[in-house]
């Protein structure tokens, strides 16, 4: 069986991933940071582990893989905050950085000598529309998210001679407890710029997870999958 690890895995997203590639076969590792309980209980009922560490501690990230080796890696996590980007503050747009992408780089890192050791590995960098084309009020999220795509494809190129394949999926808006702060009119306008007219589920990105993560995508690296209903082309 081999071994997956979903970091940022109790939130919409990362729930639906991990319920996937537990289906797949995965043994999932459901990383958390403060979701204890949810994190267990999603574990608990996909056969998998529950394993907590904040992926912009570079040491914890360490800790994990220096004793578990991960076959599949799934960098999900992330936060965001909606303001003026003169009115961020300095400790939060760090913060935004640093388990944005710098997380995401670290568990990379910590990951890749194992698959560079197999000649085999697979990961799946989650990112977002606002990293292709950028949102106002989003700026240090959209700058966070920009990176992960240069990351993805830098990647992509650097670990190919050792059969690692590195991919993206960017989600556009997801129906998940995040977006549930919108009002009904403000979700009829979102739903007038998406062009098939329907909004995504945490279960579409899931999906383009799976196939990504699968053989049928063995020719695929240093790509970027836009699941957003044609909201961004």
């Amino acid at each position: 069986m081999k071994n997956a690890l979903v970091t940022g895995g109790c939130g919409g997203i990362g729930e639906a991933i991990c319920c996937r590639l537990g289906a797949e076969g995965y043994h999932v590792f459901v990383n958390y940071a403060h979701s204890k309980e949810k994190a267990e209980r999603l574990a608990a009922d996909i056969g998998g582990e529950a394993v907590c560490f904040d992926v912009s501690d570079k040491k914890a990230v360490g800790d994990f893989f220096g004793s578990t080796n991960t076959d599949l890696l799934i960098n999900n996590a992330g936060i965001s905050v909606i303001d003026l980007f003169t009115a961020v503050s300095d400790e939060k747009s760090q913060q935004i950085m640093d388990i944005n992408l710098i997380g995401a780089m670290n568990c990379a890192r910590a990951a890749l000598p194992y698959m560079i050791r197999e000649k085999c590995g697979n990961i799946i960098n989650i990112t977002s529309m606002w990293g292709q084309c950028g949102a106002s009020c989003e700026v240090d999220y959209s700058a966070s998210k920009a990176g992960m795509i240069g990351f993805t494809k830098a990647l992509a190129k650097e670990v190919a001679p050792s059969g690692i394949r590195v991919n993206a999926v960017s989600p556009g808006f997801i129906m998940t407890e995040m977006n549930s702060r919108f009002s009904e009119e403000d979700l009829e306008l979102i739903r007038e710029d998406i062009p098939l007219g329907i909004f995504g589920e945490p279960r579409h990105i899931a999906d383009a997870v799976a196939f990504l993560a699968s053989a049928q995508a063995e020719y695929i690296t240093g790509q970027i999958l836009a699941v957003n209903g044609g909201m961004v082309i």
